[in-house]
């Protein structure tokens, strides 16, 4: 039988007020007219997982994440002509009639926009909410972020859950002695 020693690890502390204390100001944000080809530049570019969807006002519409990109492609079956097993390059040509010259090549591209395919779901807080009420709806709703919006209802800022993460602190043995 083997012994466990009890670690103590100090306590974290969430060392933020409000809901402007922990978001991210002026996140980046896509049109719900943009291309999905913009959007997965965007997120790529950018390396996140996810931006809000906005209407022409700036307020959010949604969401548009690397999953409902994944699930479009998915679902999204294009079948293109079968090519002949041999031909020559002075043969292809565009769907209008135009020859292609040395080194073109023809892409189909996907037309559909952000709007089609985004979570048309809008989790929000103002931005005075309380720290605890942003972190008690984002566990109870089940959702990475939440959109912070002024009171016109513009996006003003994100809160992720790492966010949240960056505002904890280890809180020192002497404060927590102190708390005691």
């Amino acid at each position: 039988m083997t012994a466990t020693l009890k670690t103590e690890y100090p306590r974290l502390i969430l060392q933020a007020k409000t809901a402007a204390d922990l978001m991210t100001a002026n996140p980046v944000s896509i049109s719900e007219k943009a291309t999905l080809r913009e959007a997965l530049a965007l997120l790529t570019d950018r390396g996140i997982k996810a931006a809000p969807v906005i209407d022409n006002a700036g307020r959010p519409i949604g969401v548009l994440s690397g999953t409902d990109l994944l699930i479009h492609d998915r679902e999204c079956v294009d079948h293109l002509r079968a090519a002949p097993e041999f031909y020559n390059r002075a043969d292809l040509c565009l769907s209008s009639g135009e020859k292609l010259g040395e080194g073109f090549e023809v892409e189909r591209v996907d037309s559909t926009c952000v709007g089609d395919v985004m979570t048309p779901a809008v989790f929000s807080v103002a931005p005075e909410a309380p720290a605890a009420r942003v972190i008690e709806e984002m566990v109870g709703l089940k959702v990475h972020r939440l959109f912070v919006v002024d009171e016109t209802g513009v996006l003003v800022g994100v809160i992720s859950a790492l966010d949240v993460l960056r505002r904890m602190t280890q809180q020192t043995r002497r404060e927590a002695r102190a708390v005691k």
